[in-house]
């Protein structure tokens, strides 16, 4: 079933950098509105990466299509000192905004590389170029997390076998909004639930959790603790075990007996410490009881457990994967490449030393080989001549500021993602030095950029 589209909890439409507001003024007043295309894209990737993972069209879509200035937002706009010389008609256009342009994207779940559009946004540049912001912090924070927690699933089933990650940051991410869509990317990527329960109910997303340390120091004893849990929640009793003596804790809670779903360690040498629970749990006829590990993990960490043998069968995952710790942003950019002047085509690209860009509308092509592995990604204009045996990544989203695309629903795009996952090779999957995926660009579109350079410098 389609995801529903849902109006954002707050309006959004102030969520902007200043200079977007100043240029879309700037434009208003000089009465210079052409139709234009900017795309998304990632110049570089960010360390011990090869791949990114699609993230956040849901909630890009939802801003395109519900963006309004209110009243009171005007009204602030109007006092700005640097917006006292524009005309009133200006901000009447402010009321009056719709986003009426088109949307190409790459569906979540897929996975891209540096140079490919993640979104194509063409409409009036105004409209265009007030919606950057937004739709940069939306992709760049989910793609980081979606493609960190990847890393974190895959460390986990290294030797075949499927444990499940828990993502359990949200005290620990930047911010309320940032836990929410930290637990959806998350996800989108593999992730079996999370702690997060607004998560749960906005997103239908497995939630998991039962008890901190403080309930076990709550009560006289950790044999008391436990039994108090166990009353209350007897099919799903999965105790921490770790707030005083982890080995004692591991054979106080055999004494409850074959109804514990498991215990939760979350401190100390974890393979040490889960071999010698598994051996108290297994001596006392609780073979089906299950291991949980959490504390500062990460795909390294979780790596090292797996192919040490650790008898670990599910890992909670925090703050390294909630704020990306070792890669915490993504570079995603936002750039003109094409207009229409006059009914004229003018391709737009920069010339710039390590920060130059590809003219005109892109798509992606993508070729598979017989086994259903990605092979090689060719980025080429939109009209390329490339073979047909390459399949196209950007989709269309929005036609004329009206949605045209069924939104998947979240549970689909975790699916997409993991069938995606399996065609990419193992090496580029590696942690430290993966083999960079081959992506080149179209000989038409490189002639184009070389063509338009040329005439950059005889203009000079």
């Amino acid at each position: 079933m389609p995801e529903k589209l849902e109006q954002p909890p707050y309006n959004q439409a102030l969520i902007v950098d200043l200079y977007e507001l100043t240029m879309a003024a700037g434009y208003f007043e000089n009465n210079y509105n052409p139709w234009s295309t900017f795309e998304i894209f990632v110049r570089e990737m960010p360390k011990h990466r090869s791949y990114l993972v699609s993230a956040g069209l849901q909630q890009a879509v939802e801003y395109l299509l519900h963006l309004r200035f209110t009243p009171e937002e005007i009204d602030y706009l109007r006092q700005l000192p640097v917006f006292k010389h524009v005309s009133r008609e200006f901000f009447d256009f402010l009321a009056e905004f719709r986003f009426t342009g088109d949307v190409w994207a790459i569906p979540e779940g897929q996975i891209y590389f540096p140079g490919e559009p993640l979104m194509r946004i063409s409409a009036p540049i105004i409209q265009a170029q007030i919606v950057e912001t937004f739709l940069l912090s939306t992709f760049n924070f989910q793609s980081m997390i979606a493609t960190k927690a990847s890393r974190v699933v895959y460390a986990a089933r290294l030797d075949g076998r499927n444990r499940g990650i828990m993502e359990f940051g949200s005290r620990r991410a930047h911010g309320p909004e940032a836990s929410l869509l930290a637990a959806r990317a998350s996800y989108i990527a593999g992730c079996m639930g999370t702690s997060n329960v607004l998560a749960g109910m906005k997103f239908g997303i497995p939630v998991y959790g039962t008890a901190a340390h403080s309930w076990t120091m709550a009560f006289p004893t950790e044999e008391d603790a436990f039994r108090a849990y166990h009353r209350v929640f007897p099919e799903s009793t999965i105790l921490l075990i770790d707030t005083y003596d982890v080995l004692e804790g591991a054979r106080r809670a055999t004494r409850l007996g074959p109804g514990i779903r498991g215990v939760r360690i979350d401190s100390g040498d974890l393979l040490t410490i889960s071999r010698q629970v598994r051996q108290i749990l297994d001596a006392a006829g609780l073979e089906k009881a299950i291991i949980v590990a959490s504390g500062d993990l990460n795909e390294y960490r979780i790596k090292a457990l797996v192919e040490n043998g650790a008898p670990i069968d599910a890992f909670g995952v925090g703050t390294q994967m909630v704020t990306s710790e070792d890669a915490p942003s993504l570079g995603g950019i936002y750039k003109l490449v094409e207009q229409i002047i006059d009914g004229q085509v003018r391709y737009r690209a920069k010339f710039s030393q390590n920060k130059a860009t590809y003219p005109g509308k892109k798509q992606v092509f993508r070729l598979i080989d017989d086994q259903g592995k990605f092979v090689k990604d060719v980025i080429g204009l939109e009209d390329d001549d490339i073979p047909e045996d390459h399949f196209t990544l950007l989709l269309p989203v929005i036609e004329k500021g009206k949605l045209v695309y069924d939104l998947p629903a979240l549970e689909t795009i975790r699916t997409y993602f993991l069938e995606n996952f399996d065609r990419l090779d193992d090496r580029f999957k590696r942690f430290d030095q993966p083999d960079a995926y081959p992506v080149r660009y179209s000989k038409k579109l490189q002639d184009l950029f070389n063509q338009l350079k040329e005439q950059e410098v005889h203009h000079r």
